[in-house]
């Protein structure tokens, strides 16, 4: 099962983590776990990449299948820009949960700060 969770503050999505395998196939066939790690790479390639937003990644393991990133402090048109992609993200692991139940779960955790 991949757990992965959306942290919020406020009404901003503010970072992301994932860990364990969907166990749908064999590694290297698993098309659930493909499909995560393209949602989760796009993401962080396109917050930097359109974005000029750099995630910070706090843990990537392929082995133990952990990946997790938060943003950084940004600005206000960065943050408008970066909430799209994030949203993005959501949508599509939500999307592959709702697909998937037994293989994907996601929440959203909110942080106080």
């Amino acid at each position: 099962m991949i757990s992965a969770t959306l942290y919020r503050e406020g009404d901003n999505l503010t970072g992301y983590k994932a860990k364990g395998h969907s166990g749908w196939a064999d590694a290297g066939g698993d098309i659930i776990c493909a499909a995560v790690s393209v949602l989760t790479c796009n993401c962080v390639n396109s917050l930097e990449k359109i974005c000029n937003v750099v995630p910070r990644i706090t843990e990537e393991n392929e082995k133990s299948g952990i990946l997790a990133f938060e943003l950084p402090e940004r600005t206000e048109a960065e943050n408008e820009k970066a909430q799209i992609l994030m949203k993005s993200l959501k949508q599509g692991l939500s999307d592959l949960a709702a697909s998937y139940p037994e293989y994907v779960r996601l929440s959203i955790q909110t942080l106080s700060h």
